[in-house]
């Protein structure tokens, strides 16, 4: 029941955390350690991802269905899908290259929550200041951006692969800041998420395919439900809090947690 019980807190833990420019993996780092809790074989954490990416799938079937079945005669439904994938690139070839520093540096127990904190408060830092000085917007429509803008958003998006960073945190001000409406941003950065996420797991579940262990299914497919539940409702509320409120918030939110990290860590070496 325990075992349950952990997977529905970092179900909703993920859930909550994919989409906001907050760092689903810090997140799910940090309540791991203090629900002393050791996921049931490397998949996990994989599996609820999945149930996040659904999320986004559900909340835009119909547009991804009009691309689908567009593709071979709709201008827009070619330059969706291109747009898209001109953005995947540079993380995809960045996650592949880098992944076992990854893993092996940036994820060790002895570093992971220094780089954590402190990646926490400098992307505070960096949504606070740049939220301030981002320019005017000039594209509003976040499914017709020219292709080297999503090329540029996808640049902004390998970032993400440090630890803390937040892969929405870093593409939807990185848009801000190339002149993409927040909003619009927001939305490409939903449409972005399912091949990058999709191609991370994948990829995970490849690299990690000799020790993969179902035998706790119950587990896991909880997690994987709670976390697309959750995702679904941030999903759909998302772009509409960000549009009223901005990213200040989450800037703030950051700088707590980073700090409390710290404070934490800090005590625990004293």
């Amino acid at each position: 029941m325990s075992d349950l019980l952990n997977a529905v807190l970092l179900g909703v833990v993920e859930g909550l955390t994919e989409f906001l420019p907050v760092s689903s993996t810090a997140h799910l780092l940090l309540f791991q350690d203090m629900l002393g809790f050791q996921p049931p074989g490397d998949v996990f954490t994989i599996v609820i991802q999945f149930g996040a990416i659904l999320s986004v799938v559900a909340v835009y079937w119909n547009k991804f269905w009009r691309v689908l079945i567009g593709l071979p005669t709709d201008p827009w439904a070619r330059n969706f899908a291109l747009g898209v994938i001109v953005a995947f690139i540079p993380a995809g070839i960045a996650g592949a290259a880098l992944h076992g520093f990854i893993k092996d540096v940036l994820f060790a127990p002895a570093i992971a929550p220094y780089v954590i904190a402190t990646t926490l408060i400098l992307g505070g830092i960096l949504i606070l200041v740049f939220e301030r000085i981002a320019p005017p917007p000039r594209y509003a429509d976040g499914d017709r951006l020219p292709l080297s803008k999503c090329f540029q958003i996808g640049l902004c998006q390998v970032l993400a692969i440090v630890p803390g960073l937040s892969r929405s945190g870093a593409t939807i001000l990185g848009g801000e800041l190339l002149g993409v409406e927040r909003k619009a941003a927001a939305a490409f950065t939903f449409y972005l998420a399912v091949p990058t996420m999709l191609g991370a797991s994948v990829y995970d579940l490849y690299k990690n395919r000799e020790v993969l262990d179902f035998s706790a299914g119950l587990t896991i497919l909880v997690g994987f439900v709670v976390s697309f539940l959750v995702a679904l409702v941030v999903v759909k509320t998302f772009i509409g809090f960000i549009g009223r409120y901005g990213l200040k918030p989450f800037g703030w939110y950051r700088l707590a947690v980073g700090a409390l990290i710290l404070a934490i860590l800090f005590v625990a070496r004293t």
